[in-house]
């Protein structure tokens, strides 16, 4: 019993530590610690000693922290009050946001005044309770702060001032170890529990006690049986009975004898355990209350949030600057804020943030009523002026570019869509180890360590560049345009639609294979058929070709170059994309912007697009600049932002594009334009007066489960779909990636070692061809692409592939015979 009640009162002990443990929730107040006197935090170029005002009972000053291997030890203010020991990036963010302690219940509960926007994100870096933690000195100058799982390894400058810090910490946790027992064993300045407290807590007791009266009434019956029986068996044991009988009776009178001390143990362990109930049914109670009352504080602070929300929304409409009434600065786009990078990181993850006051808006657009419009040139320096009656409302392409699908409006002439699949098998919950990964590539070449599967996702990089088609109808409807500027528009929408998928697609694509090739065949369906191969291996590049019996062809031949920075991955395609209209000929080419993987090393990976598109029409000269804008936490942008005007070859501005590019993008416009004001860096800025505008293209939402789904679109998951007559080159058939699919991951990556082994191989092969030609003189062609061939670009100059035909009449005879072994 001794050991049933040490395990009991260990394991409340434990729940309290635990439930003590929550930083800046359950803080109690401390007797005043003594400072330094006098003295000033920061003192020092590094940091010099830790202070403390007069009375205070905080301690403050420069530590280094240790952050990790790229950044190693970074300053930081240190902050010790209450028995939390708390660190901020700098001392002004602490005198920015004061802070007090108000009593809520009883509790101490430390309330901070709010600053700006970015002090509430960035005031306290990390926090750690001294009460259970570890103090450890490593040497001279080292402090390591342990509790559970955080570890906090610091460094003063010297080792008086790391005795400094010892002391006070020492000190403080003293304080908040005893405290925390006189709020265990003390309970007369608590506050009475609430009725209903009482009865969840008494009424088990009160059933327990019943039932221990039961157990001692049965005690006693077994006790007076009991002594019965034995009375009987002496009795009998004093009879002249056979030798075997005395026998059997004196055994029976030991069971019996057992049998009743085994009972009356049994009760005593009843009773102290009902006395072990009752002595911790206080800190029960005591602990319930304390959940209710952290439930209650999480409640008002959420509403306080939600109210402070809705003042800064009220703020930023009234914000001078902004013109009232129907006017809007194109920098606050409609649409709610949202996070660009999911959870909120630690400070020592040194997310990569761009600096959003570098880059001011070039223009400014304000919304004009068509009906009230009048010209009035007078005033207006260099202005471009258009008629409010051209942006027809009904008859418009622009009308129709709100209906969800080409089909709908248009394309009767197309077959019914074929049934495709709607869902993938769930992604497993493979927990990966990095050390596991690096064991194995010790001593290896770079080029020859594999890379597990748990990085990809199940697409090759041929799928991922088809994606890009998801929204080929507003090509179909840039068909229609008559004017070169309207059919602009659409091309900007589509240029910019291609990324919309990438918001939450983190993991890589696979790495296709030289001579890999993927097919889209729509042509019954969506009017348009696409083909991509692998036509270089490194650098590794791709060639792509779609023809649309809607009247456009797009080709594309990109090259993927990337930089690792230590924080983030830097992708960058190099390559135009082109695309020409059948009818008018006009022929646009673009490139696309910088792909920003962030939180590389640590931390959740979250995606942005920053950079500029220059989209040029090389028949009519007509041009489309638009600007993906880096996200910045400080800046009041819609996050995720794109803008852009298009002009005609004389440069006079026609219409403005604005929205995100993982939403939606619309078009205004422009019926005047004029110089505003000059800017803070001296640019004078261009105000265009529009009209309403016009959404172009939206997002369509993502499927079902797609969380758990790699986040694919409808299209993405039909891309990996098995079909029949298809090359034996195709992605589709590539074994590793059907194998992820699957969800086999192990097997798949073995299947992808022994294909990687295998394209080695035959590019050792072909090095060795290589070297011979080159002794005997011979010209070596190298690699041949199957479907594409090299030419230069008559536009760009630039030496590319194209397509050269024959896929696809292959296709309707299934003659492959040109096709490698691949897989």
């Amino acid at each position: 019993m001794g050991k049933a009640a040490a395990l009991c009162g260990g394991g409340t002990r434990g729940l309290v530590s635990l439930l003590s443990a929550v930083p800046c929730l359950a803080c109690h107040e401390l007797p005043a610690m003594s400072g330094e006197p006098g003295g000033r935090g920061g003192g020092g170029p590094a940091g010099g000693p830790p202070a403390a005002p007069p009375g205070s009972d905080t301690y403050k000053g420069w530590l280094f922290k240790w952050t990790n291997y790229l950044k190693g030890y970074q300053r930081r203010w240190f902050v010790l009050s209450n028995g939390l020991l708390s660190y901020y990036r700098s001392s002004a963010t602490v005198r920015s946001g004061g802070s007090s302690w108000k009593r809520v219940k009883n509790t101490p509960v430390l309330v901070r005044k709010m600053g700006t926007q970015a002090e509430m994100a960035h005031t306290c870096r990390g926090t750690i309770n001294l009460s259970t933690a570890h103090i450890d000195t490593e040497d001279s100058c080292n402090i390591v702060l342990s509790n559970g799982g955080r570890t906090y390894h610091l460094k003063a400058n010297s080792e008086v001032e790391r005795q400094r810090w010892v002391t006070a910490l020492e000190l403080a946790k003293a304080k908040a170890i005893r405290m925390r027992n006189n709020q265990s064993d003390d309970s007369g300045d608590e506050e009475p529990a609430s009725q209903s407290d009482k009865s969840e807590l008494h009424g088990p007791l009160k059933t327990l006690s019943s039932k221990l009266e039961d157990l001692s009434t049965c005690n006693e019956l077994i006790a007076k049986h009991g002594a019965a029986l034995q009375r009987s068996l002496s009795e009998l044991e004093n009879l002249r009975l056979p030798a075997d009988s005395g026998e059997k009776i004196k055994a029976v009178n030991e069971r019996a004898t057992l049998f009743r001390i085994t009972s009356n143990a049994m009760i005593n362990a009843c009773r102290d355990f009902l006395d072990l109930a009752e002595s911790h049914s206080r800190k029960w109670q005591r602990l319930l209350q304390h959940e209710r009352e952290q439930r209650i504080r999480l409640e008002e602070t959420i509403e306080q949030l939600a109210k402070q929300h809705n003042s800064l929304e009220r703020a930023c409409r009234g914000a001078p600057g902004l013109a009232s009434g129907t006017a809007s600065i194109s920098s606050t786009a409609k649409g709610s804020v949202q996070s660009a990078k999911g959870e909120a990181s630690d400070e020592d993850e040194e997310t990569e943030y761009f600096d959003a006051m570098e880059d001011a808006p070039a223009f400014i657009t304000v919304t004009a009523d068509p009906k009230h419009h009048r010209r009035s040139g007078s005033n207006l320096s260099g202005a471009s002026e258009g008629h409010p009656e051209d942006w027809n409302l009904e008859d418009s392409v622009f009308e129709s570019s709100n209906q969800s699908s080409y089909n709908e409006s248009t394309g009767k002439d197309l077959l019914p869509r074929k049934r495709r699949r709607s869902r993938i098998p769930d992604k497993p919950n493979y927990s990966l180890n990095l050390w596991s990964i690096m064991k194995n590539c010790i001593g290896k070449e770079l080029s020859k360590i594999p890379m597990p599967v748990n990085f990809n996702e199940p697409l090759s990089m041929l799928q991922r560049l088809t994606e890009d088609l998801e929204y080929h109808e507003l090509l179909d409807k840039a068909v229609k345009c008559e004017s070169s500027t309207e059919q602009m528009c659409f091309v900007a929408a589509f240029s910019v639609s291609s990324y919309s998928t990438t918001v939450h697609r983190t993991a890589k694509p696979f790495n296709p294979l030289l001579g890999e090739t993927f097919e889209l065949d729509r042509l019954e369906e969506l009017g348009f058929r696409s083909l991509c191969e692998q036509v270089s291996h490194h650098p590794p590049a791709a060639a792509h070709h779609v023809y649309s019996r809607r009247g456009w062809t797009l080709w594309q031949d990109i090259t993927i170059s990337s930089k690792f920075r230590g924080k983030y991955l830097s992708i960058m395609p190099l390559g135009a994309i082109h695309l020409e209209f059948h009818s008018s000929g006009n022929h646009y080419v673009w490139r696309k912007v910088t792909s920003t993987v962030h939180n590389i090393i640590v931390g959740k990976l979250w995606i942005d697009q920053s950079g500029e598109i220059e989209i040029v029409n090389h028949k009519s000269k007509d041009k489309c600049q638009l600007k993906f804008t880096p996200y910045s936490y400080f800046s009041r942008d819609v996050p995720r932002k794109v803008t852009g005007v298009v002009s005609d070859a004389d440069g006079k501005a026609h219409y403005v594009m604005s929205g995100t590019w993982d939403e939606k993008m619309e078009c205004s416009k422009i019926v005047h334009s004029s110089h505003g004001s000059t800017s803070t860096e001296g640019k004078q800025k261009t105000v265009y007066q529009t009209l309403s505008p016009k959404v172009l293209w939206r997002k369509y939402p993502l499927p079902e489960n797609a969380e758990n789904m790699y986040f694919f679109s409808e299209l993405a998951l039909t891309l990996n779909e098995p079909e029949e007559r298809v090359a034996p080159t195709d992605s589709r058939l590539r074994p590793d990636q059907r194998l992820m699919e699957s969800g086999r991951w192990d097997e798949a990556n073995v299947e992808k070692q022994r294909l990687e082994e295998k394209q080695r191989a035959v590019r050792r092969r072909r090095e060795a061809e290589a070297v011979e030609a080159l002794e005997e003189g011979k010209d070596y062609e190298g690699y041949i692409p199957l479907w594409f061939e090299r030419k230069v670009d008559a536009v760009t100059g630039e030496l590319i592939c194209v397509y050269k035909g024959g896929y696809w009449e292959a296709k309707d005879r299934q003659d492959w015979s040109v096709c490698p072994d691949i897989f």
